[in-house]
């Protein structure tokens, strides 16, 4: 059996609803506002199946819940570890990583793969990268509240499913909107802050994006005592053999 997404089924009925004003001879009154959920997908005995990071990857490459779908090439979940200790969130993919549909594959990619590196971090063992909105946005401009309202329910269930023991926030936008604050990136950094998923409090800690670091590089040292500070953490939770 299909599960339709609720970006599924909005596309569907504008069809149906094109179809019938052809049928009855053009006439269309003004169009309804369609308002659909995702379908909740079942197992065999009829009880609800648990989510996976796969059935989110798909919902969010259907997606079209804003208009950052009409001019993405390609929409970009996320990578990484399944049980990770550290989820890495930023802020969006940028032209390289639309174009691969991976995030943090360009300079600012390299350098955080880097950074991560030291502090015994990484894609491939320990950490799961991903970003706050999903879909490029033109230009690089920030996003829109729109476009970070329309993403955040696949954010909140990759949280969900990962359980990270910790979130490292990657730029103003990503703490900000994680956060729900217009404070400065300066104020949030270098401490800890609680983030509340949906059955436990994570704690978070936020820094410079690696872009800023690549424009200003008198953010590198606050950047490296940020990280130093997530792997004291870690240590300190009886984590530190799963580091690299």
């Amino acid at each position: 059996m299909k599960y339709m997404t609720a970006a599924e089924k909005t596309t569907l009925a504008h069809f149906l609803d094109l179809a019938s004003a052809y049928c009855k001879g053009g006439f269309r009154s003004d169009g309804q506002d369609f308002q659909f959920s995702d379908d909740v997908q079942q197992d065999a005995a009829g009880n609800a199946a648990a989510d996976s990071l796969e059935h989110i990857a798909g919902d969010i490459r259907a997606c079209e819940d804003c208009q950052l779908c009409t001019t993405r090439k390609n929409a970009v979940p996320g990578e990484g570890a399944h049980k990770p200790l550290v989820m890495v969130i930023g802020e969006g993919p940028g032209a390289d990583e639309d174009a691969t549909g991976r995030p943090f594959v360009g300079r600012a990619g390299q350098l955080l793969d880097k950074m991560l590196a030291a502090i015994g971090l990484s894609r491939e063992s320990n950490c799961f990268i991903a970003n706050v909105i999903k879909c490029r946005p033109p230009g690089n401009r920030d996003p829109q509240p729109a476009e970070t309202a329309a993403c955040a329910k696949y954010l909140k269930r990759q949280i969900a499913i990962l359980e990270p023991s910790y979130i490292l926030s990657a730029g103003r936008v990503s703490a900000q909107t994680l956060l729900s604050t217009g404070e400065a990136i300066g104020k949030l950094r270098g401490k800890f802050i609680n983030y509340p998923a949906a059955d436990k409090v994570i704690p978070l800690i936020a820094t410079y994006h690696p872009s800023a670091l690549l424009r200003n590089e008198d953010l590198k040292r606050p950047a490296w005592e940020d990280l130093k500070l997530l792997r004291t953490a870690l240590e300190e939770a009886g984590l530190g053999d799963k580091l690299r």
